[in-house]
């Protein structure tokens, strides 16, 4: 849906659903993150990988407060009895080596099955497991994350320049995503991938992560739920307790949440039809 609707800042909803946050790197909007985890209660939430950027960490030590401050957001949740399932991604791969371990209401798993509270069944992954680069090219991957920092510094510089003539926040890495041919291609190759994926496993629909690109889709008649990214989008997904899946934003001033997408059971449309 394009249409953008106001809802309110305070939610109570079932799910929440985060990914790509990056803690550790200088791009990650840790301050976004923060405002939103405080203004969204929730039964369960899912980090859905690259949660704690080790590449980036690894390059060079970087961790203010308000990288520290999610994390107490996170574990303040856990500590309330929110349930918290954290699913590596690719840039957090070494925690990958505790799939199953529990501690109180923290779970590390590979990947998890979902059931909204209308009874469909979704996948959770973080989806780098289909990316060809990732998988067998760890040199070309790293140069890559290497050199989306640099596109996120010049982001960075573009956004000042802005602010000064009082425009809104303008992003140079998703209009170069949207606008080379390759990098289109290789989004719906991904999609059209992992919705086979949920397919095989026999489920409604897959949420994932990995490609920075906040979406809402049906291949087919599986659902494709992207939650985005805590770099450029901030964005996120949240299911209400009627099972319906909204796509979110935080907004650059943090005072409300914006719909983008929703996401509901196709069984309506279908028994119209």
């Amino acid at each position: 849906m394009d249409n953008i609707s106001d809802i309110k800042t305070v939610r109570n909803v079932r799910t929440v659903w985060i990914s790509d946050v990056h803690l550790g790197s200088p791009g990650c909007s840790a301050g976004y993150l923060s405002g939103f985890l405080y203004a969204v209660h929730c039964q369960t939430l899912y980090l859905v990988g690259d949660i704690v950027d080790f590449w980036a960490l690894k390059r060079r030590p970087f961790w203010p407060q308000a990288h520290n401050d999610v994390v107490r957001r996170i574990l303040g949740k856990a500590k309330n009895g929110v349930r918290v399932v954290f699913i590596p991604g690719n840039h957090d791969e070494v925690v990958r080596s505790y799939n199953g371990l529990k501690m109180g209401n923290i779970e590390i798993l590979d990947d998890a099955i979902h059931t909204t509270a209308d009874g469909r069944r979704l996948l959770i992954i973080h989806g780098d497991q289909f990316d060809y680069v990732v998988r067998h090219s760890r040199v070309l991957a790293v140069v890559g994350a290497v050199l989306y920092e640099l596109l996120l510094k010049m982001n960075r510089l573009v956004n000042w320049f802005r602010r000064r003539m009082k425009k809104g926040y303008w992003s140079l890495a998703a209009f170069l995503k949207h606008k080379v041919k390759n990098a289109v291609q290789y989004i719906g190759r991904y999609e059209q991938i992992l919705a086979a994926e949920a397919e095989k496993r026999g489920v409604d629909g897959i949420v994932c992560g990995h490609i920075h690109r906040p979406e809402i889709a049906f291949v087919g008649k599986l659902a494709y739920l992207n939650c985005g990214d805590w770099v450029e989008s901030c964005t996120a997904l949240l299911e209400r307790w009627d099972g319906v899946i909204e796509l979110v934003h935080w907004t650059e001033h943090g005072e409300t949440l914006k719909v983008l997408e929703i996401f509901a059971a196709q069984t309506t449309t279908d028994a119209a039809a």
